[in-house]
């Protein structure tokens, strides 16, 4: 293992070989990697991801960044929650067990936790929960009450619903109305009947646009995860800076956490 450390980044990274404990596959391109370490895990904040260096797939020639699902500290096992979208996904969801997996972590930064009056909502949508469900662990441990709204195409890509269960209430879109109310997840009855204090947001950028805009006119605070492409990790390549109001920033050092008041959107 490998420990180093950047003058811009606040915690030292990793550069170290998990081994495959399982690979679950939830559907027909969802999959659930979990990785653990003999190493003792650092510390890991809500909303930071990790770079996968991806062997065996000959045109997949940069690492990709995955947002930490959920961790266990016990066994020092870390899970992701990924989509197949080409064939570095593909070799990575035909890992086997035991198999090895070159990793850097922990990278870019986290959510903002707020205080334990909070009125909190958590929207995903899509592969876009992937990281909502470490921060809705993370806060329920320290006393928060968060709510969870997620948006899905249809009932067949609901996945891990009773995890997210498992932090507070869950609220359902599917886009054929096959589960939960009709309509994207902005179309949601609970956006209307109720007010949050924070709503921290992760899927596709049209859809976190409309959650950013819904937060704007009713004055909530608001943060959002970042899905860009991403090289480095380490805020050299620059090829997923974002355009915000003090001025252009890397996603994968000074994000991938923003507060959509930075963000020109």
């Amino acid at each position: 293992m490998l420990i180093f450390a950047e003058k811009t980044l606040p915690m030292a990274k990793r550069v170290e070989y998990f081994t495959v404990k399982n690979n679950t596959r939830l559907n027909s391109d969802i999959f659930i990697l979990e990785l653990t370490t003999a190493e003792q895990l650092p510390e890991l904040k809500p909303g930071q991801f990790a770079q996968l260096k991806v062997e065996g797939s000959p045109d997949t020639f940069l690492r990709r960044p995955f947002s930490i699902h959920d961790v266990d500290y016990a066994s020092n096992s870390i899970k992701m929650l990924i989509q197949i979208a080409g064939s570095g996904t593909r070799r990575l969801s035909r890992l086997k067990t035991g198999e090895k997996l070159n990793l850097v972590y922990p990278l870019g930064n986290s959510f903002t936790i707020p205080g334990k009056d909070s009125s909190i909502l958590l929207a995903g949508g899509g592969c876009g929960i992937a990281p909502l469900l470490f921060l809705g662990r993370y806060m329920k441990s320290r006393g928060l009450k968060p709510q969870l709204l997620l948006g899905f195409r249809d009932s067949e890509r609901i996945v891990e619903y009773s995890e997210y269960e498992s932090i507070g209430p869950v609220w359902l879109t599917t886009e054929d109305g096959s589960r939960g109310e009709k309509g994207y997840l902005t179309d949601h009855s609970i956006l209307r009947n109720e007010r949050f204090d924070h709503v921290y947001c992760c899927g596709p950028e049209p859809m976190m646009k409309a959650v950013a805009g819904y937060c704007r006119e009713t004055g909530t605070d608001c943060e959002v995860s970042l899905e860009h492409l991403m090289a480095c990790g380490f805020g050299v390549c620059l090829c997923c800076v974002v355009d915000t109001v003090r001025g252009k920033l890397c996603s994968c050092t000074d994000g991938p956490v923003f507060n959509t008041k930075d963000l020109k959107w």
